[in-house]
């Protein structure tokens, strides 16, 4: 039997998993349980808080991100286990140098060795579903080399069952919101990521659809040396953004520009969005000694919409910029929210001004315009979060899990960079002429370039 199907199908493999995972997070969560439950001291609510940070970041594999993702849900876990889990970095163990080769035959042939002309089998990086080795090709060009752990599948199975047991225990202590769709897109996604083929023509897609943006660069896709657990791409040398924020204000104004147009130029040209914004998936490059733009790393966690999803973000961006109450009404029915009613609207109006806020005003501004960053967004969160509460459950639909997700994470990239800039014309621009069937069109053509299926 194959590699890949003993993989697909290991039984030791996956009972293992749900008995680590679960003695680590069963137990947790059953103390967080009993402290919210019964009462419980401060001190006592962040000692758990810790012990199920730890429980999970001392395993490999998929649990962390789907931890990273959980902490995003408002209220599905109270704040001290949000901010535990939020410091979790896909930091898993590495594979020795023997195992790495034994992987490395597996994916390329007993031969693997002499198709590259060099290969560092010390892992430069380590993530939550793999290590990344750099290389060269044999004519010299550097690469990345990103290598999957073994029993990945079974690891991705075994975690997101411990997802619907976080999402049952949030459902028994609070009913304000309907975690069912969330749990769908989080489970796609992270199956997605499995397969470093489709990754690998995520990048291509990015590659095609950013070519004229001088700001980002996009590794080229070797695909002569990937398959669908190996993934090699171009190496893309670069400094951490982080190392940039107390860098001249033209400088951090270039790199958040820069941010902006890698998200949302592909989403307005072909409804696609790299859904992972954190730190870790983008580099600074720089020519002449000076910052010019970045890297855009990992392509694992890509979301392609329909192109009516898209259709409904700009509808409710003109909707609040124009106080067009039936064109924010109809994007919230295009993205898939049930049964509104004025007061749920209302509601929901609170989030989207927050979200929309820097892209509604024609002017240079912070994306905090002077909130203190530590707490920028806490207060509509809190008023959103107390409304929906009183008013009953609400569906987050399926589309729209990532797409917030996205649009927070680029604003906490601009708050680090404290930069200042005209939103709205950045966005304005973006959205130039936009139609649906133009969208459409480009995207299909896009998605057929590159091998990948039309959204369904």
């Amino acid at each position: 039997m194959a590699e890949t199907d003993r993989e697909a199908n290991r039984f030791t493999a996956r009972a293992s998993r749900y008995a680590s995972v679960g003695a680590n997070v069963g137990g947790v969560a059953a103390r967080m349980a009993a402290a919210r439950l019964f009462g419980g001291k401060d001190g006592v609510s962040l000692n758990n808080a810790a012990a199920l940070a730890q429980a999970l970041g001392g395993l490999k594999g998929p649990i962390m991100k789907v931890a990273q993702l959980l902490a995003t849900v408002p209220d599905l876990l109270p704040p001290e286990y949000a901010a535990e889990l939020q410091k979790l970095q896909a930091d898993a163990p590495p594979m020795g140098a023997a195992f790495v080769k034994r992987r490395m035959m597996a994916e390329l042939g007993a031969d693997w060795q002499s198709r590259f002309g060099s290969f560092d089998l010390k892992p430069a990086a380590a993530a939550s579903l793999g290590q990344v080795h750099r290389a060269q090709s044999r004519d010299g060009a550097p690469l990345a080399c990103k290598l999957q752990y073994p029993d990945m599948q079974s690891a991705v199975e075994a975690d997101l069952k411990q997802l619907q047991v976080a999402f049952a225990l949030h459902r028994r202590m609070n009913s304000w919101l309907d975690t069912s769709e969330i749990a769908k897109e989080i489970g796609a996604r992270v199956r997605e990521e499995l397969d470093y083929g489709r990754e690998a023509k995520h990048a291509a897609l990015y590659g095609d659809v950013l070519k004229d943006i001088d700001s980002v660069r996009v590794p080229a896709v070797h695909s002569d040396l990937s398959t669908k657990r190996l993934l090699t791409l171009g190496w893309l040398d670069g400094e951490k953004i982080l190392n940039f924020t107390q860098s001249p204000i033209e400088i951090r104004n270039r790199l958040a520009q820069a941010m902006f147009r890698a998200w949302w130029h592909p989403f307005s040209r072909a409804a696609v969005i790299h859904g992972d914004p954190h730190l870790g998936n983008y580099t600074v490059f720089s020519e002449g000694g000076e910052a010019q733009g970045i890297n855009l790393l990992d392509y694992g966690c890509v979301r392609i919409f329909h192109p009516r999803f898209v259709g409904g973000v700009v509808d409710l961006y003109r909707g609040l910029l124009e106080d067009d109450r039936a064109r924010v009404v109809h994007a919230y029915e295009v993205w898939g929210f049930k049964k509104l009613d004025n007061e749920t609207i209302d509601i929901l109006n609170i989030w989207a001004r927050f979200i929309y806020g820097p892209l509604l005003e024609d002017r240079t501004r912070t994306v905090a315009d002077g909130i203190d960053p530590g707490a920028y967004g806490r207060r509509e969160a809190f008023s959103v979060h107390q409304a929906l509460k009183e008013k009953g459950p609400v569906t987050v639909p399926q589309e729209f899990v990532f797409m917030d997700r996205a649009a927070v994470g680029l604003g906490a990239v601009f708050l680090h960079l404290r930069s200042e800039l005209n939103y709205h014309q950045l966005f304005e621009a973006e959205i130039e002429r936009f139609s649906l069937d133009t969208l459409s069109e480009r995207q299909g053509a896009a998605l057929a370039a590159v091998g990948l299926p039309d959204p369904v």
